[in-house]
């Protein structure tokens, strides 16, 4: 029994000696996050595995502190905030983004993907990691692309069955030319509002309507400012996990890879709760008393035929090899299938 208990104790003596100069490579840090969403939304999920993983393999020493519900600002202004360095992370769509990385503006055009899996393998793909270095000239390091889901439009005044229905609705959207030439092309009012302000501008019936993902219609109460949600499935708008460029160049290579690797583990996550949690959530919103219709096939082609113009204007400002280069990759992905 002794000589097992010392054979134990030597195990772990050797164990401690080589987890202890692996920690001894990381710093006390505490980074703080900005996000929009309230916890229990999916992304937060993510954030939770992401900061929990970042402890783990830190030794306890790299901590994320997360401020949820935009409390650190709405995401234009967090963003703005990281790339001066006066905020060390946001989670942030990428549209807001546009006006720094007008390239990205390709992942905000209509009817772009037809499903999550196109989306994955586009953005984890070479197409993804190509935009590595236009986040590093506007001061941010994107470590992973996560998921806001497809975004679907509600509104306070009827169904959205075909694009005609939407004449007349003024409809809020981000602060993204895409989304306003888009909605404009649906024949709709489009109106751009911080996300901050959507609620209690429907509430007040400043604007008619607005789209998003179920997960954050759900999330952020909006069945109780909105009778209809119409899943046109319409854009999706990814989610990126960005880091002050600032910041991330003061960590050692070792920190830098587990924030890479802890960002990967958090996606992975909060894809797994977002798409297991739909048919819950569209539930959720119907029995909270939301008149959820499906768009028709031949009507959401209809729709995609209106706004062709808005790819032709886009391709000016994403660039010509851009957005050749995303269709070519959804060729070949779609070609494999």
């Amino acid at each position: 029994m002794m000589s097992r208990f010392l054979s134990i104790s030597a195990l772990a003596l050797a164990v401690a000696a080589i987890a202890a100069p692996a920690h001894a490579q990381f710093e006390a840090r505490s980074l703080r996050v900005s996000s929009g969403v309230a916890k229990g939304h999916p992304i937060s999920f993510g954030i939770t595995k992401m900061t929990q993983c970042a402890a783990d393999k830190s030794g306890g020493k790299l901590k994320l502190v997360t401020y949820y519900d935009g409390a650190l600002g709405n995401d234009t202004t967090a963003s703005q905030q990281v790339r001066t360095g006066s905020l060390d992370m946001v989670l942030t769509s990428t549209a807001p983004l546009v006006g720094a990385i007008p390239q990205l503006a390709v992942f905000d055009l209509p009817f772009l993907f037809s499903n999550e899996k196109e989306a994955d393998q586009v953005l984890d793909g070479p197409i993804g990691k190509s935009f590595a270095p236009k986040f590093e000239a506007a001061g941010l390091v994107n470590l992973a692309y996560w998921e806001n889901g497809f975004r679907n439009v509600t509104n306070s005044r009827h169904a959205v069955n075909k694009w005609e229905d939407l004449q007349g609705v003024k409809m809020r959207v981000m602060q993204n030319k895409v989304f306003l030439d888009t909605f404009s092309a649906l024949g709709s009012n489009p109106t751009p509002l911080a996300f901050s302000e959507v609620y209690s501008a429907l509430e007040t019936r400043t604007v008619d309507g607005q789209e998003n993902p179920i997960a954050l219609i759900e999330n952020m109460k909006f069945y109780e400012v909105q009778k209809y949600l119409s899943l046109t499935r319409h854009a999706y708008s990814p989610l990126a996990v960005l880091i002050s460029k600032k910041k991330y160049d003061t960590l050692s290579p070792q920190e830098q890879a587990v924030m890479q690797e802890c960002a990967i583990a958090g996606q992975e996550e909060s894809r797994r709760v977002g798409r297991a949690a739909d048919a819950e959530v569209i539930a959720k919103l119907k029995k909270n008393g939301m008149q959820v219709n499906e768009v028709a096939p031949a009507e959401l082609q209809r729709m995609r035929d209106r706004v062709k113009d808005v790819y032709a204007a886009q391709a000016k400002v994403v660039g010509e090899d851009t957005l050749a280069a995303v269709n070519a990759e959804l060729q070949r992905i779609r070609a494999a299938k």
